[in-house]
């Protein structure tokens, strides 16, 4: 059975959809609590991209074939990466070298 080709804005935003549900169940099943923010964050984008098949309406925080914006993706990852249980790293920062004994 041959498919069809998929249109790539409704891939991008199956991509979205699942990343959104996917850090969800993560952070349920580790039992990481996530803050009312992150949770409202979690839903309003699920819903804009439900509703609109985007998540932004200024095209000039993302590319015009993308569900997600710029920011929204780097804090999405935030949020699955504090879902997974493991310590939040700090972007856009290097850490400072440990003292030598």
């Amino acid at each position: 059975m041959k498919r069809q080709p998929t249109d790539p804005r409704a891939q991008a935003k199956r991509a979205a959809l699942n990343a959104l549900k996917r850090a969800r169940r993560q952070a349920e099943r580790a039992g990481v609590k996530l803050s009312d923010w992150e949770g409202e964050f979690l839903g309003s984008v699920e819903d804009r991209l439900k509703t609109f098949g985007r998540a932004f309406g200024d095209p000039e925080k993302g590319g015009a074939g993308e569900a997600l914006s710029m920011l929204q993706r780097v804090k999405l990852k935030e949020i699955a990466v504090k879902a997974k249980g493991e310590k939040p790293a700090r972007f856009g920062r290097r850490p400072k070298p440990s003292p030598k004994d």
